[in-house]
């Protein structure tokens, strides 16, 4: 009796869940009352993404859990989490060769912020936030490292602007921005950004 009131509820469950999704959803959703996941955490439903079109099995999954959390001393806590493996989804781009043939094509970032320091990199993630409010396609360098570095990253990946903010900008309250195309540098001060984005 026990098994079957968990059947029934695991139904309903299904139903609520492909009855809350839109008509045009962009993607196949398909029913697998063999589908089992590794992990024994999962109380609810289970779920797994694969690729259409390609020989790969799934490349992320997850399900809902109840109380996970207890394990880690804070109980009565639900949740759903999902995961995906970057080789698999990697292994799918090159078999459907949907990889750019040239990373200047298809790069967004219009400014690399150098990172300079600890208090410099901060105040320039500072700048670089304002300025993608602003619709500004900005990114600030994952690392403290050496100029000519830094440079290379923005060459590879085709970035027209870098902008520079050492210890002397940041005592100015000002960054310097060079276009790589030209060679031509400006500075502005932190109240400029609008005139910074027209720019770019």
């Amino acid at each position: 009796m026990g098994s079957n009131e968990t059947g029934v509820k695991g139904i309903k469950e299904i139903e609520f869940v492909l009855n809350y999704q839109p008509s045009a959803i962009g993607c196949q959703l398909s029913i697998d009352f063999t589908l089992a996941r590794g992990l024994n955490y999962y109380t609810g439903i289970i779920f797994e993404v694969k690729a259409n079109h390609v020989q790969m099995g799934s490349i992320g999954g997850g399900g809902r859990y109840d109380d996970l959390t207890s394990l880690f001393g804070v109980p009565n806590i639900s949740g759903v989490g999902i995961s995906f493996g970057v080789d698999r989804i990697y292994d799918v781009m090159e078999e459907l060769k949907v990889f750019p043939a040239s990373v200047e094509q298809t790069t967004t970032t219009q400014i690399l912020f150098f990172n300079l320091g600890d208090a410099e990199s901060k105040q320039a993630y500072q700048l670089m936030m304002q300025l993608r409010e602003s619709g500004v396609g900005c990114e600030l360098y994952h690392e403290q490292a050496k100029f000519d570095k830094q440079f290379k990253y923005a060459e590879k990946k085709g970035i027209q602007h870098i902008a520079i903010l050492g210890s002397k900008e940041l005592e100015e309250q000002q960054f310097n921005v060079k276009n790589l195309h030209t060679g031509v540098q400006t500075s502005y001060s932190y109240h400029q950004l609008n005139v910074l984005s027209e720019v770019l």
